[in-house]
């Protein structure tokens, strides 16, 4: 499918971009990947990285805020994974225009962009954040979702879909959980604090999300949210894979933290169906005939919800140690 095609990936020097770009080179031949950022210096970083593909893969300098550099980035493209974003919780409450003008202006950017540039197909990274969201990074990545999914009713006679796809931290990413247990331990500690004790969390790797967004260009029609099944762990479970022996006080949930990561709820159930390795929220309004989608899954019983907390799958401290090994804890 990504053969021979124009690909441009937003925020592409990320963990998601390059592990994106690794795959797509691995696995088709495409024309070009594009990676649009604003950081020169990672842009130079990667492209170090990736130099044995340097005639497949071009570096822009842009931001998302500027709708005119996203016209010119777009010329040619065929499929736009939009990966951009302000999201560093903290960062976002002190800095509460800065994470609008990116999030959401941005997010209206890329849609008018590649409506005007024949784009065929794009795909947004969402996360479990911007489900009943607790902070304004949530906030500004659940009106993301909408655009998005409203961005369909606006393409008309144009062949061009917008999807999502929604996952939350993936697996030792930056600022997340597993990094920060790795720098307690490193440096000789034994207490790895705890904020609650009763706190889950979804493990996804890299790879999965991957994967993910490849499904979501294979099978998008239109407006859908495409969710993983995947394991959930205990945090406590994570300290004691990680530090066996160690204390763990509670210390006491943080602003804007929630207790489990949410994918599914109960008022989404309406439109969710469920397939062997993942869910799709379908979109609740159909904008034309020709742009209905029709589900070829189960659909899932009423009053479902699907979080990190009420998951049928759980990894025991051996599993989350086995799955540690696949983590690179230096980056």
């Amino acid at each position: 499918m990504l053969n021979n095609k124009t690909i441009l990936i937003t925020g592409g020097t990320g963990s998601f971009g390059k592990a994106f770009t690794k795959y797509v080179l691995e696995k088709y031949n495409p024309k070009k990947i594009i990676i649009y950022s604003r950081d020169e210096f990672k842009q130079f970083m990667m492209q170090n990285e990736f130099k044995e593909h340097a005639s497949k893969l071009r570096f822009f300098i842009g931001d998302v805020r500027d709708k005119e550099r996203l016209m010119r980035a777009f010329e040619g493209v065929d499929y736009v994974i939009h990966a951009a974003a302000l999201k560093q919780v903290p960062a976002c409450e002190y800095n509460p225009a800065e994470a609008i003008k990116t999030n959401i202006n941005g997010a209206q950017n890329i849609i008018d962009a590649a409506l005007d540039s024949g784009v065929k197909k794009v795909v947004a990274l969402s996360t479990d954040k911007a489900v009943n969201p607790v902070n304004l990074y949530g906030g500004t990545k659940l009106v993301s979702d909408k655009l998005f999914i409203a961005a369909n009713a606006y393409a008309g006679s144009k062949d061009i879909c917008f999807s999502i796809v929604r996952y939350g931290n993936v697996a030792g990413s930056r600022g997340s959980v597993i990094p920060f247990f790795n720098n307690i331990i490193k440096q000789g500690k034994t207490e790895l604090p705890i904020t609650d004790y009763r706190m889950t969390r979804f493990w996804i790797s890299l790879r999965e999300g991957v994967e993910l967004v490849i499904k979501a260009l294979e099978e998008a029609k239109g407006g859908e949210t495409f969710i993983s099944k995947i394991p959930s762990f205990k945090i406590t479970d994570l300290a004691e894979a990680m530090c066996p022996g160690c204390t763990m006080p509670e210390v006491g949930i943080r602003e804007g933290e929630k207790l489990h990561e949410i994918m599914v709820t109960v008022e989404d159930s309406m439109t969710t169906y469920e397939y062997d390795k993942h869910y799709i929220v379908y979109p609740q309004m159909v904008w034309s005939e020709h742009r209905k989608v029709a589900p070829t899954g189960k659909k899932v019983e009423d009053g479902f919800s699907y979080s990190s907390g009420n998951n049928t799958v759980w990894l025991s401290v051996e599993e989350i140690r086995e799955r540690l090994k696949e983590v690179d804890l230096e980056k």
